[in-house]
């Protein structure tokens, strides 16, 4: 096998909803998953994958990675080519972390590069949302940051978040996994004018409060009541792992995404006893994580 061509593409891990912002949210964190395509000149696909839970990753034309590499060559009407696809973990799946957003992206930014950039990065941002359902995830995973993301007669309007220097994320990842479907069917289609009223104010507060640091309005800012009260109860642990990070000096918790992951904001002198809180608390519930403080990714997909 000849390689004709080959490109790397590193993709951050994202966090979406930061409590009020329900679908409409997401930030980038330095975590990443890294994937290589090398185009052969023979027919066929190969799909090797390293990495923790590598043995849960489809390895056939199944692969979300593969599927967004080939939408990008179906929408500009082109042929993709027989690839060789290496990919390498470091965000864990159905967490909560953007797994496949990611793949998403991962797939659809190597596969405009390969096909000579016939998409602009607006347009890639497009179907990357069309693939995913929705933008919270797959935007900043793309461009990097705290996105925010709304609908406009023309398509999407994408807002850059300003995020303090001194805010840092601290995500408790447990070891067990919760699908995003799962966490979907228990969020009610239906609100309260009052409960729409709380999350539009808390959202606004939030933005403040991320560009600010200001202790408390980010303690008001992260509550919700659009999802958050229902993907509670999927997750064994929360509350008290919500009232260990919050003694340890967190301005509050929340779900990463669906979930089950939990994600404190806390100012970069607390994030060490956040992380000790949160473990602890969920080894009082016999539950294993990993926790660790992920910084501001800012730079988004990149192509090594």
């Amino acid at each position: 096998m000849s390689v004709v061509s080959s490109i790397t593409v590193k993709v951050p891990a994202t966090t979406a909803n930061l409590g009020p912002g329900f679908d409409c949210i997401g930030t980038a964190l330095k975590l990443y998953n890294e994937f290589k395509f090398t185009i052969l000149d023979t027919d066929g696909l190969i799909i090797q994958v390293s990495g923790t839970e590598a043995e849960k990753v489809q390895t056939d034309e199944s692969n979300l990675l593969y599927l967004a590499f080939v939408k990008l060559y179906e929408y500009i009407k082109q042929t993709p080519p027989a690839v060789k696809i290496e990919i390498k973990l470091g965000v864990p799946l159905a967490r909560g972390l953007g797994s496949s957003a990611t793949a998403i992206v991962g797939g659809l930014v190597a596969a405009n590069e390969l096909a000579g950039a016939p998409l602009s990065e607006l347009q890639v941002m497009e179907l990357a949302i069309a693939m995913e359902g929705h933008p919270d995830n797959v935007v900043p995973a793309l461009w990097g940051g705290c996105r925010l993301a709304a609908t406009s007669s023309k398509g999407w309007e994408i807002c850059d978040i300003p995020w303090h220097r001194d805010i840092v994320a601290v995500v408790a990842i447990p070891d067990f996994e919760l699908s995003t479907s799962e966490a979907r069917k228990v969020v009610p289609t239906e609100v309260s004018r009052a409960d729409a009223i709380f999350n539009i104010s808390h959202l606004g507060l939030l933005l403040r409060g991320l560009a600010t640091n200001r202790e408390e309005w980010l303690k008001t800012a992260l509550q919700d009541k659009l999802h958050q009260p229902y993907r509670q109860t999927l997750i064994p642990g929360y509350d008290a792992v919500n009232a260990a990070a919050v003694a340890a000096g967190a301005y509050g918790m929340v779900i990463s995404g669906a979930g089950p992951t939990l994600l404190a904001l806390v100012d970069t002198i607390h994030a060490k006893s956040v992380e000790t809180a949160m473990a602890n608390a969920w080894i009082g519930k016999g539950i294993n994580s990993t926790v660790r403080s992920l910084p501001l990714d800012t730079q988004g997909a990149v192509i090594l």
